[in-house]
């Protein structure tokens, strides 16, 4: 599970937990000091399609914190936007800070009152407490929380302290444009079961959890930056293998994260299908790459996904 937390910045459990490290005074501080004015660099990530005769659905795959000055929303992305009537993407966010942590408190907060700090070993706790001094987090307050949480806390904000800012992720890029455009935007989840899916696991596997991301952070803006890349280019062939690497040894998240949601995503679009429209549907780019995919799930329900080269 070493390396499964670069892949969760392709997933969608990084979208609340990126907007909780923002809550932080280290994590507001550093999403402020991005440079104002950047060149742009452009990028052409991968598009695809499904339709019938009277129906189109755009596929996809975003990154949930990017830097600022990345050219991805033009040429065929922006087309397919422009064309599609409606935008959906995995969980539609609370615009109230405020309210979206107190919907996500009762599933980070443990409710056996079980304190954090007790469920490692020494060396694990000396690590924990190091790189949470590093950021600026406090150890003590978040002796509350369940251990994924933690993690996920320390991912965003160790990514957010390279520059990376979830207001200028593709979710958030894509749900301002859609409703300036005046076009629905629609989620696949809801915030609470997109915080269940950690909730859920094992205590044991969350400590693994948190102890893995504990010791990636020194190379992590590294990992993220050579996936990242592969995104950049448009080779989802390339994104995947990656992630498939990053999964050995932690089937159980992978399962919880990525395959049964892309299965049940993969029945959602077959569903879509029976009604006239068009519809952008961008999510995560780990859910679109890779076995197991929802291009993969889709050829099960005798549908194909088309690359639209660009």
């Amino acid at each position: 599970m070493t390396r499964f937390f670069k892949t969760l910045m392709f997933t969608a459990a990084m979208i609340p937990l990126a907007q909780c490290a923002n809550l932080t005074p280290v994590g507001s501080a550093l999403a402020q000091s991005a440079p104002a004015t950047v060149a742009v660099e452009d990028a052409d990530p991968a598009l695809w399609v499904v339709k019938d005769a009277d129906t189109t659905i755009y596929l996809f795959g975003t990154v949930h914190m990017l830097k600022p000055g990345l050219g991805w929303f033009d040429e065929a992305v922006k087309d397919a936007f422009d064309k599609s009537d409606s935008l959906k993407i995995e969980v539609v966010l609370p615009e109230d800070q405020g309210e979206m942590v107190s919907r996500i408190l009762p599933f980070a907060i443990d409710q056996t009152g079980t304190p954090l700090s007790s469920l490692l070993s020494e060396s694990e706790r000396t690590a924990y407490e190091t790189a949470m001094a590093k950021f600026g987090l406090p150890v003590a307050q978040f002796d509350m929380f369940e251990p994924w949480f933690s993690g996920l806390t320390l991912a965003a904000v160790a990514l957010t302290a390279e520059g990376y800012d979830p207001n200028q992720g593709s979710e958030k890029i894509l749900t301002g444009a859609a409703k300036a455009a005046g076009k629905p935007v629609e989620g696949l989840e809801t915030l609470e079961e997109q915080m269940g899916f950690f909730d859920t696991l094992p205590r044991a596997a969350q400590v693994k959890f948190l102890n893995a991301t504990v010791a990636q952070l020194p190379t992590a803006g590294g990992e993220f930056a050579d996936i990242l890349l592969a995104w950049k280019q448009g080779k989802p062939d390339e994104l995947g293998a990656r992630m498939n690497r990053a999964m050995l040894g932690s089937e159980e998240l992978a399962d919880a994260l990525l395959f049964k949601r892309n299965e049940r995503w993969a029945s959602w679009i077959k569903s879509r299908l029976d009604q006239p429209g068009s519809v952008f549907v961008a999510v995560g780019a780990g859910h679109l790459a890779g076995e197991k995919s929802v291009q993969d799930y889709l050829t099960k329900h005798g549908l194909t996904a088309e690359r639209i080269a660009y």
